[in-house]
């Protein structure tokens, strides 16, 4: 029977189709997150973009906002009225992470894409971790956060003339537009995470540089640094936003003596392994 293992952030999900130790396809929807969609619109989106089999023995989902027993309840339920299966388990992106990154052995486990979090993870289960609080409130070195201070440096003038107007001739928009999708219109985070493309486009701009590396910088500080054994254990990455600004991250890590560990633009492949290893 197939099994189907799933991690979802909030701009895609990726869906892995499994029989036995062998892959056999990989389907990609848009990202599931349990604190801005309702379940009528989780399965509307999986009923469109899910194309294949519905039917599976056993199906792993690792959702961002799958933070507690109701969310996950709630995705399962949504899940369930698209998919057949025997067993469904529901865990968090940072579970997926820890699983994916660290395996079976201590480590920090950070994901950096549209939002951004970190665990302490002692080779079975998440014992720590620093609450990212969202992209109002947190979610240092995400993708969000570096394009909402990419935006508040346009907007307030504080870049140089040439990277402002460099910025609104790439994407033809204007300040009002730009309000307009982050204040009125659905998935602000996934809006401003669009914009780190310029960013890495621009990174060896001395001031775009230093925009990413100060975020990057206030990840380690607001969020690793409280972690207990911190400087003895390696911190491993996974996300766009780390496997494009991996020289970056790499140089703040390095700048408080920490030991960088494993970098995977998507945990997935290592999560079939850790599933695998399990055999579960």
């Amino acid at each position: 029977m197939m099994k189907l293992i799933a991690d979802s952030g909030t701009t895609k999900t990726e869906w892995c189709i499994m029989t036995g130790e062998e892959k056999i396809a990989t389907v990609i929807t848009s990202g599931i997150n349990p604190f801005y969609q309702d379940a009528e619109n989780i399965s509307s989106i999986l009923q469109t973009e899910f194309t294949g089999v519905k039917r599976f023995s056993t199906i792993y989902f690792y959702g961002a906002g799958c933070i507690n027993q109701e969310k996950q309840d709630f995705v399962k339920q949504a899940l369930l009225n698209v998919f057949e299966a025997e067993r469904i388990f529901i865990g968090s992106d940072l579970l997926a992470a820890a699983h994916a990154l660290c395996q079976d052995k201590p480590g920090v486990a950070c994901i950096l894409g549209t939002g951004s979090n970190s665990c302490y993870y002692n080779g079975s289960e998440i014992v720590a971790n620093v609450s990212p609080l969202g992209f109002i409130l947190g979610d240092e070195g995400s993708g969000a956060v570096l394009g909402k201070k990419l935006i508040g440096d346009i907007l307030k003038n504080q870049l140089s003339q040439l990277l402002i107007v460099d910025f609104f001739n790439t994407y033809s928009t204007s300040a009002s537009d730009i309000l307009e999708n982050i204040y009125r219109k659905p998935f602000p985070s996934r809006y401003l995470a669009g914009y780190a493309k310029f960013l890495s486009k621009h990174i060896e701009n001395t001031e775009i540089e230093y925009l990413v590396i100060s975020a990057f910088r206030e990840f380690v500080e607001r969020n690793l640094l409280q972690y207990p054994r911190i400087h003895n254990v390696p911190i491993h990455f996974t996300g766009s936003i780390a496997f494009h600004f991996e020289s970056q991250l790499r140089r703040v890590i390095e700048e408080q003596n920490l030991i960088f560990g494993n970098l995977e633009r998507s945990p997935m492949n290592e999560l079939i392994r850790y599933h695998l290893s399990k055999a579960t």
